[in-house]
């Protein structure tokens, strides 16, 4: 089994497009997804994710999600720090 290539929001969108210019010539679903590179269950699964999305709204859904990793990661330190400023308050180190 070949290993996953990893694109970007903006390739997976460019790759959407050009399925969709495709099937307007013609071709079938599997078919166009098969000339890009990729299959067709990917195609479905990226068109249910980045379907209806234009460029400068992935590139910003992806800043959102990395913000939001950062955030995740903040909080969950905090919860380590209350809980260890806890456990020393009541005597447990």
């Amino acid at each position: 089994m070949a290993a996953a290539k990893k694109y970007s929001v903006e390739q997976i969108i460019a790759k959407l497009r050009e399925v969709e210019k495709l099937q307007g010539q013609g071709m079938s679903i599997p078919a166009a997804s098969k000339k890009i590179g990729i299959t067709d269950q990917t195609f479905y699964r990226w068109r249910l994710r980045y379907g209806a999305m234009k460029e400068d709204e992935a590139h910003r859904l992806k800043l959102l999600e990395q913000e939001n990793g950062r955030l995740k990661r903040i909080v969950a330190d905090q919860a380590l720090e209350i809980s260890a400023l806890k456990d020393l308050n009541r005597g447990k180190w």
